[in-house]
């Protein structure tokens, strides 16, 4: 775990903020409302709780892995990485354009440090990070596998015979996410597929199951965080139902799926960035 105080995480997690909004703004392309949602829980991982290095390598032995599985928060993930080191700030500027590493979706052609799958093709992640997991149980490594999904992901078959798999072989080195914050593409998900108890299913196909119930506070995801990684190790898989707001940080973007892959306006970024204190540097 690295020191760094609760203060220090807001301030970055402000300046991603502006990366990922000043990134999508400049191709009129991507998808602000998620990662402005996930933010708090991507910078206490990269930043404080994950024990990963920026000299990357794809095996990751003695390390904690992550991997995205909603791949459209792209932006928010390079902005994080590229704040730790894995490449220059400067890349941030061709998110998105002709032969740029940062695709719109994480791919793993170009070679970008930090990224091990290609995903947005929804529901393929958690599979992925549980083999994952399952190798560093059979290496005797003792590292931790982190795995983000949607909530409108849920709605995949894949992701619960992914769950089923992890639960009755004991992988209990993995701590899963999902971003429940409500909303996807098309509308709330109450209305395109009502997603019930998710609590409740999860427990069922037999993972440890704990809420983080204000997951846009830096303290309270910090310590969601610990509670899920001592629960680790005990013969159960672990999830985090994030409860996050769509766009938080903007309040004109704030809890609507409308902000999902709508990129800002000149005077709309002009009125973000108002709201969000630059505390590293723009690239």
């Amino acid at each position: 775990m690295q020191q760094v105080s609760i203060d220090q995480l807001q301030k970055i997690s402000s300046q991603v903020r502006r990366d990922c909004l000043r990134m999508v703004h400049a191709v009129q392309s991507g998808h602000p409302g998620a990662a402005l949602g996930l933010t708090e829980y991507f910078v206490a991982l990269f930043f404080k709780e994950m024990q990963h290095n920026n000299q990357f390598d794809m095996d990751g032995k003695g390390e904690d892995l992550f991997f995205l599985s909603n791949g459209h928060v792209s932006a928010l993930w390079y902005s994080v990485l590229a704040r730790n080191g894995y490449f220059s700030t400067e890349e941030l500027g061709t998110f998105r354009k002709i032969n740029s590493r940062l695709q719109g979706h994480p791919a793993t052609h170009e070679g970008l440090p930090g990224v091990r799958i290609a995903s947005g093709s929804l529901g393929q992640g958690l599979s992925v990070a549980i083999g994952a997991a399952q190798v560093k149980k059979l290496n005797q490594d003792d590292k931790l596998v982190y795995v983000v999904m949607g909530d409108g992901e849920q709605q995949e078959g894949q992701i619960w015979e992914a769950a089923m798999y992890a639960a009755h072989h004991h992988v209990d080195n993995i701590i899963a996410a999902i971003d429940y914050n409500g909303q996807q593409i098309d509308g709330p998900t109450k209305k395109v597929m009502d997603l019930k108890d998710l609590k409740a299913k999860w427990e069922a196909f037999g993972w440890e199951v704990i809420s983080i119930e204000k997951g846009n506070d830096m303290a309270a995801v910090l310590e969601g965080l610990a509670k899920a990684k001592s629960m680790t190790g005990k013969g159960k898989p672990v999830l985090i139902l994030l409860h996050t707001e769509m766009g938080y940080g903007v309040d004109f973007m704030v809890g609507t799926h409308k902000w999902h892959g709508v990129a800002p306006s000149d005077a709309e970024l002009e009125n973000a960035l108002s709201q969000l204190e630059e505390t590293l540097g723009d690239y």
